[in-house]
This record gives structure tokens, sequence and C-alpha cells, in this order.
């Protein structure tokens, strides 16, 4: 009784290499997530007030909401006042030359606005901005 020999080595030799695709992907990842630049939002909208003196802002790592009711909003949550120093000095440990922009409400009280730039400037960051509107 003869046995047929199958030619298994035209099998093996039809499939394809998916090895160097899966490097050029993971490259592509790689690249992508380094090069993406992530926006930090304060976590609330507010109506901001109009100047026709506004600079555009390059470019800022941390914002702060001010909301007419009084409340505080720094990396999506709700703040005090008083937490708003040790809020931002953690920020800035995470991105050392950072600068700030408080967006505040057109109904937001200056006096408030005066507390929470001076927290800011308490934990030492000295660039901060008013975000407005252009007219």
């Amino acid at each position: 009784m003869r046995r047929h020999r199958t030619n298994n080595s035209s099998s093996a030799d039809s499939e394809i290499n998916l090895t160097p695709m899966l490097d050029v992907v993971f490259i592509m990842l790689i690249f992508f997530v380094v090069t993406t630049s992530f926006v930090k939002e304060a976590g609330v909208e507010v109506n901001r007030p109009n100047a026709s003196t506004a600079q555009q802002q390059e470019s800022a790592n941390i914002l702060i909401a001010i909301r007419p009711n009084g409340e505080i909003w720094i990396d999506n949550r709700a703040v005090d006042v008083r937490a708003v120093r040790a809020n931002i000095e953690r920020l800035r440990a995470e991105f050392p030359e950072s600068s700030v922009v408080i967006q505040g409400d057109k109904q937001a009280q200056i006096g408030l606005l005066v507390r929470v730039m001076d927290q800011v400037r308490m934990a030492g960051i000295t660039d901060v901005a008013i975000a407005t509107e252009d007219q």
C-alpha cells in the first residue's frame, strides 16, 4: 500500500506574513498619540464678555471657568475659591510651563474674578489671561 505525501511546503509559502504590516501600524499609532495635542476644558460653558481689543492666546494648559452663580470650575470639577490655589499647584506640577485662562461669565462678580486671579498668582503662575469674545 502506497501512501501519498502531501506537499505542505506550498501551503506554508502561500501565507502572508503580517508582522511587518503590524509593525508599521503600531509605529503610526505611536506617532499619532505623541503628536496629538490634548485640550483641557474647564467643564462648563460661560457667556464671555465682548472686548474690541481682545488678542488671540496661543495656548493655555489650565482653564478656569467662573459661572454667574459664583461656581468655579477647574478640570471638569466645581471647586471652592479656597481650593483654587491647591488645584492650580497640582496642575502646574503636571505642566511646569503652564499658563492660565480664566473664562468669566458676563454676569460673574468681579470680586470673585479678582480672588481667583490672586489664588492663581499665589500658586506661582504669573501668565494669567481673561477670555473674551471678539466684537
